[in-house]
Parts: structure tokens; sequence; C-alpha cells
């Protein structure tokens, strides 16, 4: 029996969704040869865990139908810049910017885009170092370039963002602003539990 022909655009759809897969394997190889030498060095793990995901073809599409955008796989490429996501969960804030230091450093991986939501929180209390980098995926007949968006948090803002994440959707976008001005509270709350923490490490440091 003749295995059923795939729709060449399906084809090249589904040939991007593998192009972005390969791209979150990169850089998380990179990332836990990092952790693990970074634990080798200085007996400390800066990455608690990793999650990663990569966005569906509907869910591409109906991103650039929102940015009215012709859905086509190169402004795919070209404008969504989350298709693949990487979200790093730390321990403390400094382990935030100790990750980004070390992936500034991978000579292959280059910055393209910057959003430090800590040192400038967003309106509503959220907190998360935002990275956009690209990576080279080198497949059997080419290298290509590929984006992937990285988000960077502690454990207390990744706790923050998921209950924020499904408020948002219990309510479709419009949350009672009782609610809003609670998770504000909440987020000051998160942002001194994350420093008063960092504070007790460096204490505890200080002890050998």
């Amino acid at each position: 029996m003749e295995a059923m022909e795939i729709p060449r655009d399906v084809a090249e759809w589904n040939n991007l969704i593998l192009i972005y897969k390969f791209a979150l394997k990169e850089i998380d190889t990179k990332l836990n040869i990092l952790n693990e030498e970074f634990q080798f060095i200085h007996a400390h793990n800066p990455i608690e865990h990793i999650k990663s995901r990569v966005k569906t073809t509907d869910s591409i599409i109906g991103k650039l139908k929102r940015k009215g955008y012709d859905v086509t796989l190169e402004n795919a490429k070209e404008y969504i810049h989350d298709i693949a996501g990487i979200r790093i969960i730390c321990s403390f804030t400094s382990d935030i910017y100790t990750i980004y230091e070390l992936i500034k450093k991978q000579s292959d991986v280059k910055i393209i885009e910057v959003k430090d939501y800590i040192k400038t929180p967003k309106p509503n209390g959220y907190q998360s170092l935002h990275l956009i980098v690209e990576v080279p995926i080198f497949l059997s007949d080419r290298a290509e370039p590929v984006k992937v968006e990285i988000q960077i948090r502690t454990i207390a803002m990744d706790f923050w963002a998921s209950l924020e994440h499904k408020i948002f959707y219990k309510f479709n976008k419009a949350v009672p602003e009782g609610i809003t001005d609670q998770l504000k509270e909440c987020a000051d709350v998160v942002s001194n539990l994350d420093h008063r923490m960092l504070s007790i490490r460096n204490v505890m440091a200080q002890y050998k």
C-alpha cells in the first residue's frame, strides 16, 4: 500500500517546525553543558530547570494574521520570533544575568534583541529577561540561521507569570480591576522575596 503523499504546503510547514525543533535541541544542549560546567567549577547550578516548546502551524498562522502579514513561510521566519521558545528557571536573580553572560559568550549564538523586564517590569508587574537569539542549524544541504526566544526568570517570577497567564485566559483578557491590583501587589512581593533570598545566599557564601 502506497503511503499517502503529503500536500506540498503542509510538508513545507512541517519542515519549518522541524527546523525550529532542531534549534531548541541546539540551545538546550548548550545550556545543559554550561550548567554542568558551572556546577563543576563553582559548586552551584544557575539553572533549576528548562522548559521548551515549538508553536503549532495553526498558532504561527494565527499570529501572522493578527500582525497583518501574509501567511507565508518567509514571513513566519522573518516576523514571528517566538516560534521556538525556551524558558530557563533559576533560583536567584543573579543567576539570570550569569546565564545571559554565558549565552553572550557563545561564538555561534547571535543576540538579536534583549528586553529586561526585571530592571523595568511591565505595568502589571511581570518580570523576566527576554532574549531573541539566532543559532545556525546545520542541515544536510545547508546551514540555516534560526531564531529562538529565551525567557530567563526565577522560580518566584515563573509562579507569578503562570498564575497571571491562567487569570488572563479565564477572563478572556478582561481581568477585573480588583484582581489586577492583587496581581500587582503579588509581583511586588515576588520582587522583594527574590531580593531577600539573594541576600541570604550572599551571606551564606561568606561562610566556608
